[in-house]
């Protein structure tokens, strides 16, 4: 967690913070003094990727409004929305986790919370005061992408109808300029494996990019690299707001050539990097 003060004049410093977790478990921060009275507002940037960041960041906040007598505008940004996947229940006895983790984000009572490309229309429709930084304007961040983009070098690849508005959307960004192919995939119900991956459209000597907000486990990329390259792509990359990777880079060997993807996640230096995969990080 980095937390910033701005002052009246607009200018931004860190404010210093000591954080630790007790042994019984629970979390503890204490911020180092500063003045409030020439204090604009705070802003708050975390990457919340488990339960025990968000507890800090609920006392981080409880700690500066202490501070400024709640009288200082306090802003967040964090990239990437956790349980955004969550978004819908799906079984009887689930719960709406999107709609857990923006109750306890409103509680808090930020002035502004941003986002970065939401999975859904979920998520913004439940968080007060959100700004959701739209993936073309991350894709605008990477320079050597918007190059290639802009000359039209390369096919956007919608990987299944979840992501084809996105796509499309990002097409648009470049004057349409850049083609778009649709790709469809099948699951089987019972065990989740996606059992069959269809192209429509052909792809054969292209260089082509695979456009999506989150990549995971990467199975979805992976089958879809593998009939791309069956079918002839030259070369297959692969864009993804959200990069977790829980299965690590090296799965991708010899499917995918580059991954673009953000900080959101992780700090570009806490990628692992045991592949082959041209790896690019997008940093805030």
């Amino acid at each position: 967690m980095k937390v910033y003060r701005f002052d009246t004049q607009g200018n931004r410093t860190i404010i210093n913070f000591d954080s630790f977790t007790f042994s019984g478990g629970e979390e503890h921060i204490r911020f180092q003094t500063f003045d409030a009275s020439q204090t604009s507002k705070i802003e708050i940037v975390e990457r919340l990727i488990n339960s025990s960041k968000t507890i800090r960041l609920m006392l981080a906040v409880d700690a500066l409004k202490r501070m400024t007598h709640q009288a200082t505008a306090i802003e967040l940004v964090i990239p990437y929305f956790p349980y955004a996947r969550q978004d819908r229940v799906c079984v009887e006895g689930e719960a709406l986790g999107a709609s857990v983790m923006a109750q306890i984000i409103n509680n808090m009572n930020f002035n502004k919370v941003t986002i970065w490309d939401a999975h859904s229309d979920v998520s913004p429709a439940l968080i007060n005061n959100v700004k959701n930084i739209d993936q073309t304007l991350l894709v605008e961040r990477c320079k050597a992408l918007c190059k290639k983009l802009t000359k039209g070098q390369l096919t956007l690849i919608s990987p299944d109808a979840g992501a084809s508005k996105k796509t499309l959307k990002l097409a648009q960004k470049f004057n349409g300029k850049v083609p778009v192919v649709q790709a469809n995939k099948q699951r089987d119900l019972k065990t989740g494996d996606i059992v069959d991956t269809e192209i429509l459209g052909d792809v054969s000597n292209q260089d082509v990019l695979i456009v999506d907000d989150i990549g995971d486990g990467g199975r979805t990329f992976i089958e879809l690299a593998k009939v791309l390259k069956k079918q002839g792509a030259r070369s297959v990359a692969l864009f993804v707001s959200h990069g977790i990777f829980s299965k690590g880079l090296e799965v991708f060997d010899g499917l995918i050539d580059e991954i673009y993807t953000t900080d959101s996640i992780r700090a570009r230096e806490d990628f692992n990097t045991n592949s082959n995969v041209q790896l690019s990080v997008i940093e805030a």
